[in-house]
């Protein structure tokens, strides 16, 4: 079964992108509880930058599940990527994915791998750049193994990476890896940009998906661009993906509104 998760983010830097609710982590998950969501996705500064005991405290309070944890900051705050020509610079991003792993696996939930993935720098040379990726993802892939959960690597659109930018690249990329324990994170909005037909993607390369951003073609929530929802929900069920959907969408026209959209989608396609 599909379930719905919204996302909370938490670092003042990322402030314009693309997430429901802001800053204040019990007020978003008592939301989120209030409006039926199953689970929240959540976006820190750092692996402690909350205290497990006191997030244990809210998810129970809440009846909320952690659905996974993101690892942007350490890009937009650190400046870290797999993929940067410093060998020192790959290494702390290896450390600060581990950290966010460790963080992640105390309460079941993957961490992803999204802008962290970095680009091919001009003057780069593409495969050696995708070896650097190759060599951070297997580490992490291990490591992620050793604590009971899965990492999730995320295609994202031209604009934004040029390593993986469709899910049929990133599932190739996957079977070249030694870890097999690295999932793709299906994010609608991106698959938009890319995919010559999305439900074709999710039908032929679904075995890979382990976590899905549900956001429309234009980031907003679903519903509020020209996604055609029915043959994703379709080709998501038809590869028996059990997953979290998870609103990682601008928070428009507000969160709470944001939020309410999100639930009622959701809850047409795979309620």
């Amino acid at each position: 079964m599909i379930k719905s998760c919204v996302t909370i983010a938490l670092v003042p830097q990322i402030k314009t992108g693309p997430w429901i609710f802001w800053e204040d982590l019990e007020a978003g998950m008592e939301k989120a509880s209030k409006l039926g969501f199953d689970a929240i996705e959540l976006f820190t500064a750092s692996a402690d930058a909350i205290e497990n005991p006191k997030l244990q405290e809210l998810l129970k309070k809440h009846n909320l599940e952690l659905a996974a944890v993101g690892t942007g900051a350490g890009k937009v705050i650190h400046g870290l990527t797999l993929t940067d020509p410093n060998s020192e610079i790959r290494e702390k991003a290896v450390s600060f994915i581990s950290d966010m792993i460790d963080f992640g696996a105390a309460f079941g939930a993957p961490a992803i791998i999204g802008s962290m993935q970095g680009n091919i720098l001009p003057g780069n040379d593409r495969e050696e750049t995708m070896s650097w990726l190759a060599e951070g993802l297997n580490q992490l892939g291990k490591h992620a193994e050793s604590r009971g959960v899965t990492l999730i690597y995320e295609p994202l659109n031209r604009y934004e990476t040029n390593l993986l930018n469709t899910i049929e690249a990133g599932s190739k990329f996957l079977d070249s890896l030694e870890t097999k324990s690295v999932k793709l994170l299906a994010d609608l909005f991106h698959m938009n940009i890319e995919e010559g037909n999305l439900e074709e993607s999710i039908l032929n390369w679904g075995k890979y998906i382990g976590h899905v951003h549900f956001a429309d073609s234009n980031r907003r929530p679903m519903g509020f661009g020209h996604t055609s929802m029915k043959e994703i929900a379709e080709a998501l069920q038809t590869v028996k993906y059990s997953g979290y959907a998870s609103a990682e969408a601008f928070p428009y026209p507000n969160p709470d509104a944001a939020a309410e959209q999100t639930i009622e989608e959701f809850s047409k396609w795979f309620g």
